[in-house]
């Protein structure tokens, strides 16, 4: 019982830092106006921060998961949050937009090895049966950063400068670094899988169309999100005054959505969690997109929305481990790698459609990648059916040979 209760805490902790690095990666939404003119350079440029971030992550944290395979899980984790330590601060001492994409860069790969290395530990932390909540714990981190950091937030920087933010959580971030020494244990890596067995897993098309589905979903949520303060200004222009307290009924939406993807994810199964949370979420953003603009509307379908995500979210990475247990690592690092190249073309689509489009033309962007997102889920879920009949006839041939 003790030690259940230890593990319990450490998760805790590793849920407090993704807190931390949650509010990095999406305080820059809450604040993106500010920092467009701080530094000189149109909302849909400073928009791409959001790109060069994900793609960072993206490409970046395979690499550095691969070169490190032979590390143990707190040594990596510990080398994701230097890396996050030292973008925080080049963020808010190097001057002008090219060093704040180069910081962006570093964070992304940072918090790209911090939440595999995270993930893992907290997979061999948590007991079997209670897995999928564990892993909506750690992923209800990045979502309270919604409620908490981004609204905050965008207080500070209305108050202190938007830099004062970047400040204060690297202050914490040194505390948590500490906390991990002390209190995260050591585990052992997982065996060295060669780069190209690592490929050949994308080869298989059950993984594969969860991969695909993954992409087209945070295209979908990153397309809203990386811009949703001038996207709710554009819908609402009046707003700006409640501007905080929306962005905190948002995270608040976030953190309910986290902890329900583990909830059903045990309770119905990974097939009902994605595909309904998916399906939720295209209807919320289709009646944004048609409904009167008015904040009795528009605020309670956004809220259904995120917390549609953030179902989902958690969702994905259970699922895959549960496909391919013998390599959570690398299912873990194959799944955040396809997120972020969401995340990515997201952000990358909404400064086209920002420049060349009406801002609501965003929710329709969101509503069509999230439809095909659930296409594709479904389309790999049938996969998985039918490789099970087929599976289960050629052991009912092999025994009726027996017999005869």
């Amino acid at each position: 019982m003790d030690n259940k209760i230890n593990n319990t805490w450490k998760i805790y902790l590793l849920t407090f830092i993704s807190f931390l690095s949650g509010t990095l990666q999406f305080v820059i939404g809450g604040i993106l106006d500010k920092i467009a003119v701080s530094v000189g350079v149109p909302i849909s440029t400073a928009g791409q921060l959001g790109t060069a971030f994900s793609l960072a992550g993206a490409i970046g944290t395979p690499v550095i998961i691969m070169i490190t395979a032979k590390m143990d899980g707190r040594k990596r984790l510990l080398m994701g949050l230097t890396a996050i330590l030292l973008s925080t601060f080049s963020t808010v001492v190097l001057p002008g937009f090219g060093f704040l994409m180069v910081s962006r860069i570093v964070l992304g790969i940072g918090m790209g090895v911090y939440g595999i290395s995270a993930y893992s530990i907290v997979a061999k932390l948590a007991p079997p049966e209670r897995l999928a909540r564990a892993m909506s714990n750690l992923s209800m981190g990045s979502s309270a950063s919604l409620v908490i950091g981004v609204p905050i937030g965008r207080v500070v920087a209305n108050s202190y400068g938007w830099k004062s933010i970047f400040w204060a959580i690297g202050f914490f971030i040194i505390l948590a670094m500490i906390a991990a020494i002390m209190y995260i244990p050591t585990s052992k890596a997982e065996a060295p899988i060669p780069l190209g067995n690592q490929l050949a897993y994308l080869k298989k098309p059950r993984i594969a169309m969860y991969l695909g589905a993954a992409f087209f979903m945070f295209i979908s949520y990153s397309v809203v999100n990386s811009y949703i303060t001038p996207f709710l200004i554009g819908l609402m222009p009046l707003i700006e005054g409640k501007m905080s307290i929306i962005l905190m009924g948002l995270g608040i939406a976030s953190v309910v959505g986290a902890k329900l993807g583990g909830f059903y994810a045990d309770r119905l199964g990974a097939r009902s969690t994605l595909v309904g949370g998916m399906a939720i979420q295209a209807f919320a953003l289709i009646l944004i997109s048609i409904v009167p603009k008015t904040v009795v509307l528009i605020c309670p379908l956004l809220m259904i929305w995120a917390i549609a995500a953030w179902i989902c979210g958690p969702t994905f990475n259970f699922n895959l481990i549960s496909v391919a247990p013998e390599a959570s690592g690398i299912m873990l690092s194959l799944n955040s790698t396809f997120v972020q190249f969401g995340f990515a073309a997201g952000a990358g689509i909404g400064g086209i459609v920002l420049r060349g489009f009406s801002i609501i033309a965003i929710s329709w962007v969101g509503a069509i990648a999230v439809v095909l997102a659930a296409c594709v889920a479904l389309a790999a879920f049938g996969h998985t059916n039918l490789s099970t009949m087929t599976t289960l006839s050629n052991e009912e041939l092999d025994l009726e040979q027996l017999e005869n």
